[in-house]
């Protein structure tokens, strides 16, 4: 019970202050959906191998850019919304970042007719702030999260 209020806690915390970094630069966006279900991977499931570092940061960043690649490509349809998510998991797959949380990435750039700045903003700086996060809130509980031996 401890360690899932203490899961719940550093997932609020995070999120919040990703929210709270929103609520103030309006012309970026720091806060994404699928930020929501990595928070579960680094709270919940530290352990996992889809909540490494590598994982989240390239998983994240991959999705996002199929997505935008996409779109400029082919522009906004059913077919390209399927073809960027399908390029996005051929992606990680192939360079063994696999991330799941990122799959909703490409959906976002296309509907969302996102340009390459949204692969920088909110996706990579906010990956690389949950990644700093958990490394920091999971060590401060001596969980197992990651280790630069790993």
């Amino acid at each position: 019970m401890r360690n899932n209020i203490l899961s719940a806690c550093g997932a609020f915390l995070c999120i919040s202050i990703l929210a709270y970094l929103n609520s103030f630069d309006e012309a970026n966006l720091w806060l994404i959906p699928p930020f929501g279900a990595s928070m579960v991977l680094v709270m919940a499931a530290h352990d996992s191998p889809l909540a490494h570092p590598k994982n989240i940061l390239f998983g994240h960043i991959i999705s996002a850019l199929s997505g935008v690649l996409v779109f400029l490509a082919l522009g906004f349809s059913f077919i390209t919304v399927g073809i960027a998510v399908g390029l996005a998991i051929f992606l990680m797959m192939s360079t063994k970042t696999v991330h799941p949380p990122a799959g909703a990435n490409p959906i976002i750039a296309v509907i969302g007719g996102q340009g390459i700045d949204f692969v920088l903003m909110p996706v990579a700086v906010g990956a690389s702030f949950i990644i700093l996060f958990a490394i920091i809130y999971n060590k401060l509980l001596n969980r197992k999260y990651f280790s630069f031996k790993d």
